[in-house]
C-alpha cells in the first residue's frame, strides 16, 4: 500500500439525561454564566479589593484583565493603585518618576479632589488613580490622623456615583494600606496561586477581613477566590485546587487563570491582554472571569 491509511477521531458520544455534567478546572460542573445586562445609567459602583499579602500571585494582572474585561461589557470602571511599587501604574504604560500627583497625593492633601488625580487608563472607559513609592510615606503619616482607617473610604466616596465598578490593587501586606483598602470596599477578591506556599498564608488573611468586618466594615464580603497560574498538567496544580475548594468551598470562582507568556507580553507592552491578545485564551479567561463577578455579585 502505498496511501497512508486514513486516520478518523472518534465521535464523543452526546450526553444522554442521565449523565453526569462536564467538570471544570475546579472540579464542579461549569455554570452557564448568563450574558451580562447592559447598564442604562452609571454610577452605585461596587468597590472591590485584589487582596493578598502573598506576592506574585497575580493581583496586579487581575485587576487590570479584569477591569479591561469589564469595560467591554459595558460598565465603567476605575483602577486603584494601592501598592508602593506602582506596578499597575506601569502595567498600563505610565512613568512611575513622571507622575506630578498620585493617590498619595489624595489621602495627604486636603486641597486635591479625585478629579485632579485620576488619569486615562489608555482603556477607553476604564480610570486609573495612580501610585508610585510616594505612597510608603503614608502607612507612617496615617497612623497620626484622625479615623485612619476610613481615609481611602473618605476620598473616594465621589466616585461611587460616576462609576459602575472601582478595583483596588493592595500591596502584598496586612498593614494599614490595606485595612484602608478592605474599609473602603464592598467585597474582597483573593487571586490565589495554584501552589502550596500560596495556601499557608490564606487562613491570616480570613482573619484579617473577619476582624475588618467585625470593627469597622460590617458590610464586607469575600466575593471570590480566584485560583492563578494554574497548570492542569500538574497533579500539584490539580492538588492545590482541590484543597482550595474544600476550604472555600462556592466561593471559589469557577474560572482558573492559566499560566501563559502573554501576560508578560502584555505588561511590557503597558496593556490589558484582552486588547493585546485579545483571542488568546487568557483573555478569554478573564472575559469569563467578568460575567462570573458581574452574575455574582454586580448584577445580582
Amino acid at each position: 500500500m502505498t496511501e497512508p491509511l486514513p486516520f478518523e477521531r472518534p465521535v464523543p458520544a452526546s450526553k444522554g439525561a442521565g449523565e453526569e455534567p462536564v467538570l471544570g478546572p475546579t472540579g464542579r460542573p461549569m455554570p452557564v454564566l448568563p450574558e451580562p445586562r447592559p447598564v442604562a445609567e452609571h454610577g452605585h459602583a461596587r468597590v472591590i479589593s485584589m487582596c493578598n499579602q502573598k506576592g506574585g500571585v497575580g493581583k496586579t494582572t487581575t485587576t487590570i484583565n479584569l477591569g479591561a474585561s469589564l469595560v467591554e461589557y459595558g460598565r465603567k470602571v476605575l483602577l486603584v493603585d494601592f501598592d508602593p511599587q506602582g506596578s499597575l501604574s506601569v502595567g498600563l504604560g505610565l512613568n512611575p518618576h513622571e507622575m506630578d500627583l498620585t493617590v498619595y497625593n489624595l489621602l495627604m492633601e486636603r486641597d486635591v479632589t479625585l478629579e485632579d488625580v485620576v488619569v486615562p487608563s489608555g482603556v477607553p472607559g476604564m480610570d486609573l488613580l495612580p501610585s508610585n513609592i510616594d505612597l510608603a510615606a503614608a502607612e507612617v503619616q496615617l497612623v497620626h490622623e484622625v479615623a485612619r482607617e476610613q481615609t481611602l473610604q473618605r476620598v473616594l466616596a465621589p466616585a461611587l456615583a460616576e462609576y459602575d465598578v472601582i478595583l483596588i490593587d493592595c500591596q502584598p501586606s496586612l498593614g494599614l494600606l490595606t485595612v484602608n483598602a478592605l474599609t473602603a470596599s464592598h467585597g474582597v477578591i483573593v487571586p490565589l496561586e495554584c501552589e502550596y506556599f500560596a495556601l499557608r498564608g490564606v487562613a491570616l488573611l480570613k482573619t484579617t477581613i473577619d476582624k475588618v468586618r467585625e470593627r469597622l466594615n460590617p458590610g464586607l464580603e469575600v466575593d471570590g477566590v480566584l485560583g492563578t497560574m494554574f497548570d492542569g498538567r500538574t497533579l500539584h496544580s490539580r492538588e492545590v485546587m482541590e484543597r482550595l475548594v474544600q476550604a472555600w468551598g462556592d466561593k471559589v470562582f469557577h474560572t482558573v487563570i492559566r499560566r501563559t507568556v502573554k501576560f508578560s507580553d502584555s505588561t511590557v507592552a503597558g496593556e490589558p491582554i484582552t486588547t493585546y491578545a485579545s483571542t488568546s485564551a487568557g483573555a478569554e479567561s478573564y472575559r469569563q472571569l467578568a460575567r462570573e463577578v458581574l452574575a455574582r455579585c454586580l448584577d445580582g
